[in-house]
């Protein structure tokens, strides 16, 4: 487990390789400001970072990481929307051409939902509020697979949540237009980080 000193360190090394050996790709991100081409959603779980997951260079995309990778629809009410200004900013400013809606395997958020139960006061919280966004992928796992085991639920809803973020996206009216001239794709990941697998939906 790294703490403060080995952060600093892992700078140092980050400083070389980047300013040290890749010093154009740098000068150009600093000059030439962002341009990537893909938007993804992610997970804030510290094991699932997706510039790690694909391999990618500083620059080449615009993420924003939250509980359980969740897009919520479209509404303009009076509360603090983080993921919704990243999207616009992504969408209208950065104009990305894919939206990668990334979940994954033992998703804390996830688990989070599924074990709620009605009744107890455990909805009160910003975890439990938010996660609301995805009651419709546990009620549809639920009623599709009662009597599977907690594990199989959980991984179900997993996926089905991402499913339901790729619906939400297309609430935001921008998003929707884009897709509709073809000017912008969405896709949905699930990284399995037990068996190493990336699959797509």
């Amino acid at each position: 487990m790294k703490d403060l000193d080995d952060l600093v360190a892992g700078f140092g090394r980050f400083r070389q390789r980047y300013f040290g050996e890749q010093r154009e790709l740098f000068q150009r991100l600093a000059h030439g400001g962002q341009k990537p081409r893909i938007m993804v959603i992610g997970c804030c779980d510290s094991r699932v970072d997706p510039a790690i997951v694909t391999d990618c260079d500083p620059g080449d995309l615009f993420v924003v990481r939250n509980v359980a990778n969740l897009v919520p629809p479209f509404e303009t009410g009076g509360n603090y929307h983080g993921t919704s200004a990243a999207l616009e900013f992504g969408v209208r400013n950065l104009e990305v051409e894919n939206i990668i809606v990334l979940g994954h395997a033992q998703c804390g958020g996830i688990r989070a939902l599924m074990n709620q139960v009605p009744g107890t006061g455990q909805h009160e919280g910003f975890v439990p509020n938010w996660m609301k966004v995805a009651s419709n992928a546990r009620n549809r796992v639920l009623s599709r697979m009662h009597g599977e085991p907690p594990e199989k639920q959980q991984r179900a809803c997993e996926q089905e949540a991402i499913l339901v973020s790729l619906d939400n996206l297309l609430t935001f009216p921008w998003i929707l237009e884009r897709v509709a001239q073809r000017k912008l794709t969405l896709h949905g990941w699930y990284f399995d980080l037990e068996h190493g697998e990336l699959l797509r939906f």
